[in-house]
């Protein structure tokens, strides 16, 4: 690869696909530049301390995987707590255990074998063969069980009506007849103790980061300054919506600090009613138990998308998913990656996998 240009990476976004790109071709042997727009880095998995608690600035961030060989990778740079992510629906101020299993089909309907829920579920099911979001929701657990959990989540969440949603956003819903509530059913499950940015510093460590610069006021003197440029921010924006804009939500996030040691009995609260604005909340001490007399909650509200706000949930319908198609196509010598970069609904782990995948691509070409 040329050495004429001061950096042979231009690294757009500091997240956990720009940060596992720069460690992976810096410890190659090239030599990187990191960007990001905001004053922090590690994109939205950044965690800040308030009031001695590790807070999750842009949701929940939990970390799991079946893949060994990524969460070796992780601990090379973190130390793992033993935290298995568990989850309670409020419905009408009522709290249910999530995902459905045996003690949820208990509490809702006296239910108390594997048998007995089995049962229900094909009593309550209704056949179709329509590809909205809701007759398919339907298919698979019933009128009851569908108002309680999905629906009016899912509206909140993607800001129209469920029947305009087409099942793909959902590969399915996570159904138990015994009593595990899990939210995850991965090998590998844990949080960083002391926040995902401690451990994206020690993945950028000896690594050139800018923080505070914007790659759209500066895109040319850059990209001037490396022979090739690593984006991970939303693949429409960096051609500058030649073809429109893809589809997103995005969130905002209300935090507040309560004087008591626990303000809910689990990270996460799902609130189903579709009349309270907010989809969850997200209590931050359970993550990385610490001893406080104070915690701090976060409640996360759904909005619509539009060029100017953040956008964290892309909306992989046949529509958005043709026009991606279209901006892949032009031809450039870019790398997109991460979940923007990608127009993918990504996890953790899937993020670190592509990116691990695209930096041994590059390093065997140029070897």
């Amino acid at each position: 690869m040329s050495q004429q240009k001061q950096f042979d990476f231009l690294i757009v976004g500091s997240g956990l696909f720009g940060a596992v790109f720069a460690r992976q071709v810096t410890d190659a042997g090239y030599s990187c530049l990191v960007i990001d727009k905001r004053n922090h880095i590690a994109g939205n998995t950044y965690t800040k301390e308030v009031e001695g608690i590790q807070v999750h600035q842009y949701g929940a961030h939990i970390f799991h995987t079946n893949d060994k060989a990524i969460w070796d990778y992780v601990n090379r740079f973190a130390t793992f707590n033993n935290y298995r992510h568990k989850v309670q629906v409020n419905y009408k101020n009522r709290l249910l255990s999530f995902p459905i299993n045996l003690a949820t089909f208990e509490s809702l309907y006296g239910i108390q074998t594997s048998e007995e829920a089995l049962n229900y579920l094909k009593s309550v099911h209704i056949p179709t063969d329509k590809r909205d979001f809701e007759s398919w929701a339907l298919s698979q657990i019933g009128e009851d069980l569908y108002n309680t959990f999905v629906n009016g989540y899912t509206e909140k969440q993607w800001g129209r009506p469920a029947k305009e949603l087409p099942s793909s956003i959902l590969k399915r819903i996570p159904i138990r007849t015994e009593k595990n509530d899990d939210y995850f059913n991965d090998t590998y499950q844990g949080i960083p103790i002391g926040g995902y940015t401690k451990m994206v510093e020690r993945i950028l460590e000896g690594i050139e980061v800018w923080l505070g610069i914007d790659y759209f006021d500066q895109r040319v003197e850059l990209s001037q300054l490396a022979t090739k440029t690593v984006f991970t921010g939303p693949i429409d924006a960096f051609y500058e919506y030649r073809f429109g804009a893809l589809a997103y939500r995005s969130l905002d996030f209300k935090s507040e600090v309560r004087p008591m040691e626990y303000a809910q009995q689990r990270a996460v609260v799902n609130y189903t009613d579709a009349k309270i604005p907010y989809t969850r909340i997200i209590e931050h001490k359970h993550f990385d138990k610490v001893k406080t007399p104070q915690t701090v909650i976060t409640k996360e509200y759904p909005v619509e998308w539009s060029i100017g706000k953040e956008p964290y949930y892309p909306v992989n319908d046949e529509e958005n998913n043709a026009l991606l198609k279209r901006y892949k196509e032009l031809n450039n010598d870019v790398i997109f990656g991460g979940r923007l970069g990608e127009y993918k609904y990504y996890d953790m782990h899937q993020v670190i996998g592509s990116a691990l995948a695209k930096s041994a691509k590059i390093i065997e070409e140029n070897t």
